[in-house]
């Protein structure tokens, strides 16, 4: 299945934010349905609480003023007032221990969500998407605290908005005129700070390649794989650098951003002064003139500054909630393309193979402008049988088992499992009955146990399975002489949480690593078919052909495909298929091809000549050379 590629574009349209308004909202709620309906009644809670203690104010001052009017009594009012201080007072405390576990819950959600959807991707050409990855790292560093934020920044909006319409509803009770002008007042400030919020988003992600390559400089640098290298070429100051360079471009466009906000909020700050001025002088004219009372004037100075406040923040939190929400669309986005793949992808079973796998005229690219990989590539795998893919680099062995296994889609032809094109099936169903070795493989910073159990997991706490897997390739040799056995963390960078000593770990050469590397594909018995992409480049002669004698008795009967680059471990194949530039140039068995006197036969004499060259006797041959080799290079060359 080809996952399309991602849409550089950040959602910034109304509908698209309301729809990712409803997505966090609705993900907050499951998150703790109770903690999020107590979060609502704080937030409304907070919001009427001003309003109510400005008007209980007005009425304590004029009850004071005029003792024998008819009002509110001045002894309920200082207590009424008390009670909302003391909820003022606690309830922002009992918010955030809601808000806070809200928080921590909706993370776990989103955190399984987003890593469920990446893992869920068959087709891992979209990771190498330079868009799609920049995406990726928006939605992760988004997404954790994004539902969080935009939760809050709604609460807040709604609290500020109750809080302005109760400080609105005694202005209104003063001065309808003095209501419209603080209002409206508002308004450009909504606008600007909705506009700096766009920007920064866009910011954001123009600025995304920049921090990658940050952060990518930075890992580098602390890559104990890299460690060597760096060391040796003195890279640390190259790098830093580079580093500093992309810092330094960051830090510049963010200040220049920074200053815009700046300059953009002074006018509207002198604007909100010069209306609560305008406002105070007013009604202190008036009240000499007696059109107000004290009681009225003391309401207009907390009502409008009030308003003020809560319209600030107010205007705060829809800009941080439209902050939130730019973020949060790229989580949502990657979500939804996950949804799309999934309703796409074919959820049919596959059964156990019978009779051959078809390769028919494969195309391969990995860009749609990039070089061919495999140009109309054709040939077939019979069950039981054992292939072997030779080419000089390049020619696209690798990249064949890497359809195969649905890696990557073909960009032309079919590849057929009995008859069937193997992307009208379930690709993890495919997979579950195909164990591969890659070139590449990983060494995870885990026990020797779970290095080599994790090739099957439903199976990965079976020591019994683990050891003779190990035993398979001979690795249970150096296991059983390490300090630990099968415990042994194979990592100096984490330790298992009952020891705090780093030297408990343990680094294993790279042929030790290969050994594993075979045994966690031997985990998966019972298997179909058997990838291996050059299971013993990283092994010494001798140690390679015992493998190489291991693996032959251990491919009997079994559907295989061998690369390698040392024909003496292909030579044995059942049908050997030879690549150049990523097309078929000869194909069958180790003598026929050898007859024909052409590519293979030259490579194959090649090594051989390599071998026997300047040894005069056999006595005098490298060791765990393999005397077959040189008699076959003799045999040609006479």
């Amino acid at each position: 299945m080809a996952t399309s590629r991602s849409d550089p574009k950040v959602l910034v349209g109304w509908r698209g934010l309301v729809a990712c308004s409803a997505k966090a909202l609705a993900l907050t709620f499951r998150a703790g349905p109770i903690a999020f309906v107590c979060s609502v009644a704080i937030t409304v809670a907070l919001g009427l609480i001003p309003a109510c203690v400005a008007w209980l104010t007005k009425e304590l001052v004029n009850s004071l003023q005029f003792p024998d009017a008819a009002g509110l009594e001045p002894l309920l009012a200082v207590a009424a007032i008390a009670v909302l201080g003391a909820f003022a007072a606690l309830l922002p405390h009992l918010s955030n221990y809601v808000k806070a576990r809200l928080r921590r819950q909706a993370a776990i959600i989103v955190q399984d969500r987003l890593f469920s959807t990446v893992n869920g991707f068959d087709d891992i050409a979209v990771l190498e998407d330079p868009k799609f990855r920049d995406r990726l790292r928006l939605a992760h560093e988004n997404a954790m605290s994004a539902p969080d934020r935009v939760s809050g920044a709604l609460f807040g909006a709604m609290q500020n908005a109750i809080s302005v319409s109760g400080f609105i509803v005694v202005l209104m009770a003063i001065s309808p005129i003095v209501t419209a002008v603080t209002v409206v007042a508002a308004v450009p400030v909504l606008v600007v700070q909705l506009s700096i919020s766009r920007q920064q988003a866009q910011m954001a992600w123009k600025l995304s390649p920049r921090n990658r390559r940050q952060l990518f400089y930075q890992a580098l640098m602390l890559d104990l794989a890299a460690a060597k290298e760096l060391r040796l070429f003195n890279l640390g100051g190259f790098l830093l650098g580079r580093m500093r360079s992309e810092t330094r471009q960051i830090n510049s466009t963010e200040d220049k951003f920074d200053r815009r906000v700046v300059l953009s909020h002074g006018p509207l700050a002198g604007l909100s002064a010069t209306i609560a001025g305008c406002g105070l002088v007013w009604m202190v004219a008036e009240a000499t003139r007696g059109a107000f009372d004290i009681g009225d004037i003391t309401a207009f100075i907390a009502s409008v500054t009030g308003v003020q406040m809560a319209l600030g923040g107010l205007v705060a939190s829809i800009a941080a909630g439209h902050q939130a929400l730019l973020g949060f669309s790229h989580y949502v986005a990657i979500i939804d393309m996950s949804r799309r793949n999934s309703e796409s992808e074919s959820t049919a079973s596959l059964s156990p193979l019978s009779s051959r796998i078809e390769f028919q005229d494969v195309w391969f690219r990995y860009t749609n402008d990039g070089p061919w990989i495999l140009q109309g590539v054709s040939f077939t795998l019979s069950h039981g049988a054992t292939l072997g893919l030779v080419g000089l680099n390049g020619a696209g062995k690798s990249t064949l088992v890497k359809l195969l296994c649905r890696l990557y889609e073909p960009t032309r032809g079919r590849i057929k499992w009995d008859g069937t094109d193997i992307r009208h099936v379930s690709a993890r169903a495919l997979r579950a009955r195909i164990s591969a070795v890659f070139q590449d493989y990983m060494m995870y910073d885990l026990s020797v146990s779970e290095n080599i159990g994790i090739g099957d997991v439903a199976n990965h706490a079976d020591q019994s399975q683990i050891a003779a897997a190990a035993g398979r390739t001979g690795a249970d040799d150096f296991i059983e002489k390490l300090a630990d056995g099968y415990d042994t963390m194979l990592s100096r960078i984490f330790v298992p949480a009952d020891r705090d000593d780093l030297s408990s770990g343990v680094v294993l050469s790279g042929g030790q690593w290969q050994r594993l590397a075979l045994a966690r594909a031997f985990m998966r018995t019972r298997r179909d078919v058997l990838i291996l992409d050059e299971p013993t480049s990283g092994l010494d002669p001798a140690a390679e052909q015992e493998i190489n004698e291991k693996l032959t008795r251990h491919r009997l009967g079994s559907t295989s495909i061998l690369i390698s680059h040392r024909l003496a471990a292909v030579r044995q194949a059942d049908h050997i298929v030879v690549l150049q530039g990523g097309v078929v140039i000869e194909e069958g068995s180790h003598a026929s091809l050898l007859g024909k006197g052409g590519e293979y036969a030259r490579l194959f004499n090649l090594q051989a000549a390599g071998y026997a060259a300047g040894e005069g006797e056999s006595s005098a041959r490298p060791e765990g050379t393999s005397a077959e080799i040189v008699d076959e290079s003799e045999r040609i060359t006479a």
